[in-house]
């Protein structure tokens, strides 16, 4: 049986839905359409759409079902931020009691992806290591699952970093950081990419002296989430100060020591240096879970690093064995994960011409949750200059939207990006309170090709911050009138007057 930390009921009633004690596996018979391994986001959906399909369905999970995404990713981690945004807003929040609620919360949505509810859908689920015996068979411990087409969605895991000192130090990973049942009093984070930063800001929202490590610096200071648009990124810097996270840079040449109980993080670069914190957290990236399934036995290429190697169908090297999720993906998303795993799915069971599917083709949105939020989709400002694409830009200041005003909350702006000659949408960046909330609309509009012009004919409520968008379109209007069509108009209403 698995056991959580800590042994609380909460814990003990998700263990019982995602990996239950006494679960038997099926004697298999004969051979699956698919066999699935890895039951995260990726391999949850891959089983579920498959078995819609009326396909013979098999999916092995080696621990928790519902992989990091509902056990140590995007679930728990909201639960927190909930809790902290409630804290900033002058609530008293007991860290272990939000802790567990969490757990509670974590549970309650353990049903949607418990092992008994997918076996109602059909699905065989195995819990075991899964290994490739050859191209068309998968051994489960004991049992031999035969294939016509797999998909591997074994997804990624917390990267310790080569620190030196760091294996000696007890530091905290995503994997870890939801277990703790006291609100440490000083936390560092190593990392300042969207987890580091949505974790840092929360504990600090909780009462922890929080210190966040970024790799370099720019003219405003550390730099955070260097893969979004440098503006945006920088109010997400200055709303973290405000809440009290110290920020320090020079991430690549720290070491780490432990000092009594505490840990310390050195530094001969920067004077901000040592720190000295209680508990330290690692969010520094994602490595693949590649090892151990005889990839390499059945003509499946990858890279401990960069995943599975796969085409644009998502098929690998092994034209029977398909992939998706965050063992193959640079986009380690829960989302990105569903979506790829449904073109797995069709790519790998449906007849020619259905199955021409291709991963380049998704529009994949994201958002960091922190306060305020940053969501961003397609095209950068920075990309498309790697790129040599030209763009015209329309913004909207959150400052000049009523609602905004109205909520006092007008930090933060909308940010669209258009093809330099029409009003295609090539991406956008949003910073504002449920930015992730309002990229979908952006996200519509790529994936089936309206123009800016055409979200500004379509009626927003009013007053609401999604107006903003709408606003862009007007301001994209605005420069079809050119000073030909004005003369004419000018002019007609001369005569009309």
């Amino acid at each position: 049986m698995i056991e959580l930390e800590p042994p609380t009921p909460a814990n003990r009633r998700l263990a019982a839905n995602v990996h239950p004690a006494g679960w038997t596996n099926t004697a298999p018979e004969g051979r699956y359409h698919l066999v699935v391994i890895g039951a995260g986001t990726a391999g949850l959906v891959a089983a579920s759409v498959a078995a819609g399909l009326g396909a013979r369905v098999a999916l092995v999970e080696r621990r928790l079902m519902g992989g990091d995404c509902l056990n140590v990713g995007c679930v728990p981690s909201k639960g927190l931020i909930a809790a902290a945004r409630a804290a900033a807003a002058g609530a008293s929040v007991e860290f272990s009691a939000a802790m567990e609620r969490m757990r509670e919360v974590r549970a309650d949505i353990s049903v949607n992806d418990s092992a008994q509810r997918f076996r109602e859908k059909g699905v065989d689920v195995y819990f075991g290591d899964a290994r490739f015996v050859d191209r068309q068979t998968i051994a489960v411990d004991d049992c031999r699952l035969r294939f016509r087409r797999a998909i591997i969605a074994t997804g990624a895991r917390a990267m310790a970093p080569p620190i030196p000192g760091l294996d000696s130090a007890r530091y905290l990973t995503n994997e870890s950081v939801f277990s703790l049942t006291e609100l440490p009093a000083s936390l560092g984070v190593i990392g300042a990419g969207p987890i580091g930063c949505e974790l840092a800001q929360a504990f600090a929202r909780l009462g922890s002296r929080v210190h966040l490590i970024s790799d370099s610096a720019d003219a405003g200071g550390p730099t955070l989430l260097p893969r979004e648009d440098p503006e945006a990124a920088a109010i997400v810097r200055e709303a973290l100060r405000r809440d009290g996270v110290s920020l320090h840079s020079h991430g690549k040449q720290v070491r780490v020591a432990r000092d009594g109980e505490q840990t310390r993080v050195e530094c001969d670069a920067s004077p901000d240096y040592p720190i000295v914190v209680e508990k330290l957290l690692v969010a520094a990236g994602r490595a693949p879970n590649v090892e151990g399934m005889g990839l390499e036995d059945v003509g499946i290429e990858f890279d401990p690093k960069q995943g599975v190697k796969v085409d644009d169908r998502l098929r690998t090297t092994n034209a029977r064995v398909f992939a998706a999720g965050d063992v193959c993906s640079e986009y380690k998303f829960t989302h990105a994960a569903d979506f790829q795993a449904r073109l797995a799915v069709r790519n790998a069971l449906m007849p020619w011409p259905l199955n021409r599917g291709k991963a380049s083709g998704l529009v994949i949105p994201w958002c960091t949750y922190t306060t305020p939020e940053l969501a961003h989709v397609g095209l950068t400002q920075r990309g498309a200059a790697k790129q040599n694409t030209q763009l015209r830009t329309f913004r909207q200041e959150l400052a000049e939207v009523d609602r905004s005003l109205l909520a006092g909350e007008t930090e933060g702006f909308v940010k669209i990006h258009l093809h330099a000659k029409h009003d295609r949408i090539l991406g956008a960046t949003i910073v504002a309170p449920h930015a992730g909330e309002l990229i979908g609309e952006l996200s519509l509009a790529m994936t089936h090709g309206l123009g800016l012009g055409k979200i500004a004919t379509a009626i927003h409520p009013y007053p609401t911050v999604a107006e903003a968008i709408r606003k862009c379109g007007d301001a994209y209007n605005r420069t079809r009138l050119t000073p030909t069509v004005k003369r004419v108009l000018d002019a007609w209403l001369r005569l009309t007057r």
